[in-house]
């Protein structure tokens, strides 16, 4: 069986059915060669609300399902993505512009958090509680009913299902709108996978859609919670809006990552751990090393070591096996990279290697000479740019890292004693200890500080049981209690 049978979604947004959306379909594109690789269904405001109604009908009988329905369908859905891993892979390979490393990660990630949102079923749901009173006295976990799920184009299978399946697991229903430039990859894939795992009708629904579209997550009375994973200003304004409606939201944001390489490190290990943060899926990645915070002692070196990678890594064709780095998703971000690039330059920063692109592919770059208010340094890139500079102390070191608004993660390679004491000077999401910034397993909660985010909201059992469950508190007595009215 083919599961992305282009006669079942092409020009469809899925209801629980493959149907046509209000709004004009579009085309999907492979950024490497800007071919044509199928049209999208895209869903108007009206349609999305539909979807909300329809997934909160649905969510009331999904809750009742006995837990061991819920899982087998879970784990029917992560089998589905495990068996079709080769045609999954070539999708993503040309929607996105991934390596077949990364291609074949998502592929692995999604059946993974499928295999663990299984668990989550019959997993505890609430505590007994001591009292003074003569009651038992319980807090229980109730699904909160719908969930809004809203995921960007970089990684769409990954950021889509880490919020789908955990919250399908706990009985709720969701609506997912994947961003409308990886609506296969983000969704399509997903709405398939589940429709043949034997989800009923109704409890996934899946629209890509424009900002009018998305809206309605965060005003639509049915939706009580929304997961939103994307940039920064973004998720101001869907926190804003949710609020405003009283909606919890959950919201995984952008991130400036530091890698820091501490005094003896080895010099060779350390910049391929800092090439694969900077290049990864060319940059486009929350987690990327965005700042190559480096000793004095070895930053020659290490500059030199970063140049050689970054000259010598290929670019060009995702789907060649030896290809490096892809294409950029498309000309509005390239050329936002390519401005924070110009820009660094004209503020007096010195472009030790690339800094050049031809259509879509960046090449590998690498910028030292950095000031801390040089834009490569401070801004947010979400590109191929590996911005360095150096520092005397570990004090000095976690200075600098926590200058940045952003805390989602940060890498230290080095001595492990000396990492220690910087790990706890650090406001961070994440820290790990030689290793680089980019890092995301199913059953480890994920999520940053300050302009990252608003706290891990995903992963592991108590994250997202957190997440995508609601406090009831229960008690119960032998018989009507006595009051003095």
């Amino acid at each position: 069986m083919t599961l992305l049978d282009s006669s079942l979604w092409s020009d469809k947004i899925f209801t629980g059915s493959w149907t046509a959306g209000s709004a004009d379909s579009i085309d999907i594109l492979n950024p490497a060669d800007g071919t044509v690789l199928g049209r999208s269904g895209m869903a108007s405001a009206d349609d999305m609300r539909d979807a909300a109604r329809t997934a909160a009908a649905a969510q009331k009988d999904w809750a009742r399902t006995k837990p061991a329905e819920r899982a087998a369908v879970l784990r029917r859905a992560g089998q589905i993505f495990e068996d079709h891993q080769a045609e999954l892979i070539d999708w993503v390979q040309r929607e996105t512009g991934a390596i077949p490393a990364k291609a074949g990660l998502e592929i692995h990630v999604a059946a993974n958090e499928c295999f663990d949102a299984a668990a989550l079923p019959h997993h505890a749901m609430g505590e007994v509680l001591t009292s003074d009173e003569d009651h038992w006295s319980f807090a229980r976990r109730l699904p909160v009913g719908v969930v809004g799920v809203i995921s960007p184009f970089n990684f769409p299978l990954i950021l889509s299902i880490r919020s789908v399946v955990p919250a399908l697991a706990l009985g709720n229903a969701v609506v997912l709108k994947p961003d409308p430039r990886t609506p296969v990859s983000g969704g399509v894939m997903i709405a398939r996978a589940l429709e043949e795992a034997g989800l009923p009708a109704g409890v996934f629904q899946m629209l890509p859609g424009g900002a009018e579209a998305g809206a309605v997550l965060t005003e639509a009375p049915e939706i009580s919670v929304v997961s939103f994973t994307g940039s920064t200003a973004a998720g101001r304004k869907v926190g804003e809006a949710a609020g405003r409606n009283l909606k919890r939201v959950h919201l995984e944001l952008g991130g400036n990552n530091a890698t820091v390489v501490l005094p003896g490190a080895d010099v060779a290990k350390a910049a391929s751990a800092g090439a694969f943060g900077s290049f990864l899926h060319q940059g486009q990645v929350c987690m990327t090393t965005g700042r190559h915070l480096v000793h004095e002692s070895l930053a020659d070196e290490y500059v030199s070591a970063l140049k050689e990678k970054a000259e010598h890594l290929p670019v060009g064709d995702p789907t060649h096996e030896n290809t490096a780095l892809g294409p950029i998703i498309d000309e509005k971000q390239r050329d936002n990279i390519d401005r924070i690039v110009r820009e660094a330059k004209d503020a007096g920063a010195n472009i030790v290697a690339g800094g050049t692109y031809e259509n879509l592919f960046y090449a590998p770059t690498v910028i030292t000479d950095l000031t801390e208010d040089n834009p490569a340094w401070s801004e947010e890139i979400f590109g191929p740019v590996a911005p360095v500079r150096t520092f005397a102390t570990v004090e000095e070191a976690a200075e600098i890292v926590n200058s940045s608004e952003y805390g989602l993660s940060v890498g230290i390679l080095g001595d492990v004693g000396e990492a220690m004491k910087l790990a706890d000077l650090v406001r961070s999401g994440k820290v790990h200890i030689n290793e680089q910034t980019v890092s995301d397993e199913s059953n480890a909660p994920f999520g940053g500080f300050g302009d990252s985010g608003n706290g891990s909201r995903f992963g592991g059992y108590s994250a997202n049981i957190e997440a995508f469950t609601e406090i009831q508190w229960l008690t119960m007595r032998s018989e009507i209690a006595p009051y003095p009215f």
